[in-house]
């Protein structure tokens, strides 16, 4: 069996890097086609991901940079290995509607946990998607004013090692929130059969529940290391890619429900969902905008999901194609920078 050609976008962040690293250690499987950031000249991503050398397209792009060469990977009939959540949170049915059965793999791990529950299972056979949440920093502290988190303590995240932007996302759950409207794309099911629970030990990534009563759950160390490796490798497994996760020493596993009075950003999600068009294209340039602007000290983090929240209200619908979401995009994040210089004055 040949090696896999992999085009890795976004190789020097987070997901990139653990990316290449599994690459290296699997030189007979995998082989590095190219690698790229969002400073790379866009012309020469799409070069590279249309290229017919290339077997895979690793999408790890923060933002809404990985739209454009998403959609060109797919239109050359490139396997995408998707770890960006914002492209299928801005222009899901765009994405998928360019999409074959199976074209797409996720990357992030509670979709890909969710995938390996699907595998070998009847669509009809599912009742409803579980998807966990650590909680993030905040979770199991008393309320406090939000106002005075800092940016080193919403980087600190207790559980995973991710980016600066994700981990803010973690730490007012949004990311749970693009998660649904994410989950909603990939595997078809409505919004309200789409569920988030807080669990904090991180080791159960999600579960599906069947409709006979069953629930089948992935579980495994906080390791992206582990979905890439099956993204890549799909449909074989890796030997040897984590530790196994041992169930004698696991221990206690919690699960919480999730409260939207306290974490509002995900009722604000399922509201873009539902609306549609270009809502939740505005939600998520609304909050990229708002975590930069809390990243760089000009934006309280109490504020972040209240100016996505204005955003959502402020912004005007652009439709759902590919110039008005980008067109909504752009309208959202001014709107929220203006609204960071307000807040600083």
């Amino acid at each position: 069996m040949s090696a896999r050609t992999v085009a890795v976008l976004g190789a020097t962040g987070s997901i990139g890097r653990q990316a290449l690293d599994v690459i290296e250690r699997y030189p007979d499987r995998f082989q590095v086609f190219g690698k790229a950031n969002s400073e790379t000249p866009a012309e020469a991503i799409e070069t590279m991901v249309t290229d017919a050398a290339c077997d895979v397209v690793l999408v790890a792009i923060s933002g809404a940079a990985a739209l454009r060469p998403t959609l060109a990977a797919l239109r050359a009939g490139r396997t995408v290995a998707l770890a960006t959540k914002e492209v299928l949170v801005m222009a899901g049915e765009l994405v998928m509607r360019q999409a074959e059965p199976g074209q797409i793999r996720p990357v992030d791990s509670e979709h890909s946990a969710i995938w390996q529950c699907l595998w070998g299972e009847r669509p009809e056979s599912v009742s409803r998607l579980v998807l966990t949440a650590s909680g993030g920093p905040f979770w199991a502290q008393p309320p406090k004013d939000l106002d005075e988190v800092t940016v080193e303590d919403a980087l600190n995240h207790p559980r995973w090692s991710m980016g600066p932007k994700v981990t803010v996302d973690s730490a007012t759950l949004m990311n749970k929130g693009l998660e649904i409207i994410e989950a909603r794309h990939l595997f078809g099911l409505p919004l309200d059969r789409i569920d988030v629970v807080i669990h904090p030990q991180s080791t159960v990534h999600s579960l599906v529940e069947f409709v006979d009563g069953s629930t089948k759950a992935q579980l495994g160390h906080p390791d992206m290391r582990l979905p890439i490796a099956v993204a890549l490798a799909y449909p074989e497994r890796l030997p040897g890619v984590v530790e196994p996760c041992a169930m004698e020493k696991v221990g206690r596993l919690d699960f919480h429900p999730l409260d939207e009075e306290r974490f509002p950003a995900v009722r604000l999600a399922r509201q873009a969902a539902a609306a549609g068009g270009s809502r939740p294209a505005v939600l998520n340039a609304a909050n990229e905008a708002a975590v930069q602007a809390f990243l760089a000290h000009e934006l309280p983090f109490g504020e972040i999901v209240r100016a996505v929240e204005e955003a959502l209200s402020a912004v005007p619908e652009r439709g759902g194609e590919l110039d008005g979401l980008l067109e909504a995009d752009s309208l959202a994040r001014e709107y929220v920078q203006t609204r960071a210089g307000i807040v600083r004055r």
